[in-house]
């Protein structure tokens, strides 16, 4: 479907300023609410925009940023976070810019839904503490928050019993279960309802179940 009203990455400083920004679904101007969805390192916009053909998206808006070369930090999101810069502090520039235009089409923050895959869940997930607040919801598939062990984690803000859901292998080779679990309790710790699922031998992938979990969050938002 055509938008009348387009997101840009034009005011986004660093490697991923005028970077695209896809959007299908319901057009802005006249959604219900709008999910923001992150694709992983190597993939793209229009690959986790496959997503939307398994959800029910009559009402939304979604809107998927590009990273450049399709990486949103370079190194490992358990690596000191100096090494991902200037990458790291552009791509969460990305989600900010992104979600004030959605805001200023008339879609407000707890009708908004943040998803993400992989690198993309990791990156939503740490831009929802930082910039904690009453989303929608937000989905970390296979992701966790970012940052080696010991990383500060005084947030500020409140989460407000936003609903998040995390799902992710209990033996995925780049997202330790631990740091899911430690993440969950952190999410918490900042006053959201959250949901943690590890899956016993599943891939670096997204199931059923997780595909289930987003659709339950979008019908509570309609």
């Amino acid at each position: 479907m055509s938008n009348s009203i387009q997101i840009t990455t034009d005011a986004v400083m660093g490697p991923h300023r005028g970077q695209p920004v896809l959007q299908t679904g319901a057009p802005l101007d006249s959604a219900q609410a709008a999910m923001i969805m992150v694709h992983g390192r190597g993939a793209s916009a229009e690959d986790i925009l496959t997503l939307t053909t398994e959800l029910d998206g009559r009402s939304f808006a979604f809107i998927a940023p590009q990273a450049a070369n399709s990486t949103w930090y370079p190194n490992s999101f358990l690596a000191p976070l100096s090494s991902n810069e200037p990458y790291l502090s552009s791509a969460l520039s990305v989600l900010e810019n992104v979600l004030e235009q959605v805001k200023a089409a008339g879609i407000p923050t707890e009708k908004i839904i943040l998803l993400g895959f992989s690198q993309g869940a990791c990156l939503s997930l740490e831009f929802a503490a930082r910039h904690a607040t009453r989303y929608g919801g937000v989905a970390g598939l296979s992701g966790a928050l970012i940052g080696p062990a010991g990383t500060p984690r005084n947030y500020a803000g409140s989460l407000a019993s936003a609903p998040v859901f995390l799902g992710c292998s209990d033996r995925d080779f780049h997202i330790p279960k631990e740091r899911v679990l430690q993440s969950e309790q952190i999410l918490q710790g900042l006053g959201a309802i959250v949901t943690a699922r590890l899956y016993p031998n599943m891939g670096h992938t997204v199931n059923e179940d997780e595909i289930e979990a987003v659709r339950t969050m979008m019908a509570q938002l309609l």
